[in-house]
């Protein structure tokens, strides 16, 4: 790196340049001609020793502040030249006012290594480590990114009016933050650069320092060429294969080359089924070869390889004569392997390339496809049909959103491991997906990516089609330490992964099971046109720790309009709330959820409901079934009378979800402690997702109304 800093009135000169604002100042080169500026600009004034080897003037004491009058002037601009030393070259001095201001804010240019260069906001001044309170966008942003980068810092009150002050003004800030971007776009020798303070006078942010440091290597590097992404025509030879090669079946229940064919056998796959088997033994049914040679021509164009690598280039060479064209490569022993391993990765990815044959992994754990009925992977679930696509650089989790699908009943449509990810990425998938008709939500696990730029500009790409729900790990210290190990992955700091998220839309959870909740929602709601929520309960205190979490989110508890207050009166006891959380107060009938619901979700002035109490009635059916005394004693008929309503409740919200556009989410704990409970199937009946808690629906619906939000401000409808 050839590094080195420009002088602060150098480093002004050139981001002004670019529109960011300095207070006025002069250069000037002895003392008497200070004292003839700080006349000139109006006492009181600051006075700093200036030159390009100077980074750091407050630790040296190079920087005199309220000097009053030009005599003060005079003695601190001289004392200032006198230590300067030789190391610091050619020195001058800069005078500049004095400018006061209760606040202070922070904004500058940094360079991360997965992401290249970024801006920055956040609060200034002496609590500026303390607080940490920023946030950050890789250049370039919009006019829009600014703003949303200055929305999303957690001090909101000091930006507003302050001790007698007026608020900031974000446009002003918005314009720092733009100037910013344009300089690191216009120079890409720019490395950093530090705007500390911002002071904040009148309203108006104005930089009254500047700290540029240039890397002319930065310049001559260009970006590393992105490999093609593989044609839809390829995909749909890994996920709708008109048939499929086993390569390496075994008769052993434990290895798996049995494991892939059962499941593959097992979960219906209607498509032409080969194998291969050193001594041609038959495995579940299947007549394996010795040669794939001795298989039809064209009768598959998928191979499943769970073969040791030795083998594997001379039967993806067998594999492309006989017509395939996709291959999933279950073994190690690749670029996880060392320097030998790295190289025979890079010979895959080449033959690949050669035969025309898309490379999935290699060290994959597999790829299921619902619309195919293909599960070739080896391990298990095979998870319901549904819109959700996964992709994952860890097969784990890939295991992990399908038992979750298994659990809730809301299907996925795709799902792989990437593996090494030698030739197709995480972002391919994804990038798939967004034009896939049987997918409505993409579903990933990273734990680093390896070019955050071209990540960004793809995945932007494919949140404007279609959502993207994203859990990174790696997000702290120990975790990055972990991922390293792991993937290789390199670490970066995770406020500029987050940002890089929010400025192209994606959608990131914080654990896999808020994910796999994000998705499902996406996959099964519509999406909310605002943020306004009524929560209806059938008990108070759910009601109140709902309505506490909505206010803790960017989702708004919705004041109850006089038209919906009084025909919801109509229809429930005098007791009942009178304000949201609707409480129904006991005065539930055979008619009065289905009726209330449709009241409040049918209203202009509602956007979402988050309905509670799903379950009550078959709990208690539940119990009596189980007691002694039914069915006697009238049980049985008050056991399906309850079982019934609550049946009817949940499909009751599905229709008037559908009839109105707008989301209702179902939370109960029965999801979970209780999933064959009426009310909980039923939802899975109708597609949708059953809320374990109230709180996890809220994170939910907050980021549907929070990617509703950023499609709206980019005219995205």
């Amino acid at each position: 790196m050839t590094a080195r800093t420009l002088s602060e009135a150098a480093s002004k000169a050139l981001l002004a340049a670019h529109g960011v604002p300095f207070a006025p100042e002069r250069i000037v080169p002895d003392a008497a001609s200070a004292a003839e500026a700080a006349a000139e600009l109006g006492f009181p004034v600051v006075v700093k020793l200036n030159g390009d080897a100077i980074a750091h003037k407050t630790e040296r004491g190079l920087v005199r502040l309220n000097l009053a009058d030009a005599a003060a002037v005079e003695a601190a601009a001289s004392d200032l030249l006198g230590r300067a030393t030789a190391a610091d070259g050619a020195v001058d001095l800069l005078v500049a006012p004095m400018l006061r201001g209760n606040r202070e804010l922070i904004a500058g240019l940094s360079t991360d290594p997965q992401f290249g260069t970024t801006v920055m906001v956040g609060v200034g001044g002496i609590l500026a480590e303390a607080i940490a309170d920023v946030a950050v966008r890789p250049v370039p942003i919009t006019a829009v990114d600014a703003a949303e980068m200055i929305d999303d810092l957690a001090t909101q009150s000091l930006l507003g009016a302050f001790r007698g002050e007026p608020a900031v003004d974000r446009e002003a800030l918005a314009a720092v933050l733009l100037g910013l971007s344009a300089a690191a776009q216009a120079d890409p020798t720019i490395a950093s650069a530090d705007l500390n303070p911002l002071i904040v006078v009148d309203g108006a942010p104005v930089a009254v320092d500047a700290l540029v440091e240039l890397d002319d290597d930065r310049a001559a590097s260009a970006p590393v060429p992105a490999r093609p992404r593989p044609t839809s025509d390829a995909f749909r030879a890994l996920f709708d294969p008109k048939g499929v090669i086993v390569a390496g079946a075994s008769s052993h229940p434990g290895k798996f080359g049995f494991v892939s064919l059962h499941n593959i056998l097992a979960e219906g796959y209607e498509g032409f089924v080969g194998a291969t088997n050193r001594e041609a033994a038959e495995v579940l049914g299947i007549q394996t070869v010795a040669d794939l040679a001795d298989l039809p021509d064209g009768a598959a164009d998928l191979i499943f390889l769970c073969t040791p690598a030795a083998a594997n280039p001379d039967l993806l060479r067998a594999a492309a004569a006989k017509g395939v064209r996709a291959a999933f490569i279950t073994s190690a022993g690749y670029g996880e392997a060392g320097e030998a391993g790295i190289a025979a990765q890079a010979d895959l990815v080449a033959l690949c390339d050669e035969l025309g044959i898309l490379l999935a992994g290699p060290n994959g754990q597999g790829v299921v496809s619902t619309p195919s009925k293909l599960c070739a992977q080896i391990v298990a679930p095979y998870p319901p049909a549904g819109r959700i696509g996964v992709a994952s650089q860890s097969g784990n989790f890939v295991s992990s959103f399908q038992n979750y699908a298994v659990q809730t009943g809301v299907g996925i449509s795709r799902a792989v491991s990437a593996g090494n990810a030698a030739a197709v990425t995480v972002a391919d998938y994804l990038d798939f997906y967004a034009e896939d008709p049987e997918t409505a939500v993409g579903l990933a696990y990273v734990e680093g990516v390896p070019d955050g730029r071209a990540f960004l500009d793809r995945m932007a790409g494919v949140v404007a089609r279609k959502p993207l729900v994203l859990v990174k790990g790696g997000a702290t210290s120990g975790g990055q330490r972990a991922a390293a190990s792991h993937t290789g992955s390199l670490a970066t700091d995770d406020r500029v992964f987050d940002g890089a998220c929010r400025q192209a839309g994606i959608t990131r959870a914080a654990t896999v099971e808020e994910a796999f909740e994000a998705a499902a929602t996406f996959a099964t709601q519509p999406l909310p046109k605002g943020p306004r929520v009524v929560v209806m309960t059938t008990a108070g205190g759910w009601g109140v720790v709902t309505a506490d979490a909505i206010t803790r989110s960017e989702l708004e508890l919705a004041e109850l309009p006089a038209d919906l207050l009084a025909a919801i009166d109509e229809k429930l006891p005098p007791r009942w709330s009178r304000n949201n959380p609707v409480d129904l107060a006991g005065g539930e009938t055979r008619d009065t959820i289905p009726e209330v619901l449709e009241l409040i979700a049918s209203h202009p002035e509602v956007d979402a409901v988050i309905q509670l109490g799903l379950g009550i009635q078959a709990n208690q059916a539940r119990l009596m079934r189980r007691g002694p005394f039914y069915p006697g004693h009238g049980l049985e008929r008050i056991v399906a009378y309850h079982e019934r309503q609550d049946t009817r409740f949940a499909q009751a919200a599905a229709d008037i979800s559908a009839s109105t556009g707008k989301p209702i989410l179902l939370a109960t704990e029965l999801a979970v402690a209780d999933p064959d409970n009426a009310g909980p199937f039923a939802v899975r009946a109708t597609g949708r997702l059953c809320y374990p808690s109230a709180n996890r629906a809220v994170t939910a619906l907050e980021h549907a109304w929070l990617h509703a939000r950023w499609r709206r401000a980019r005219g995205l409808g």
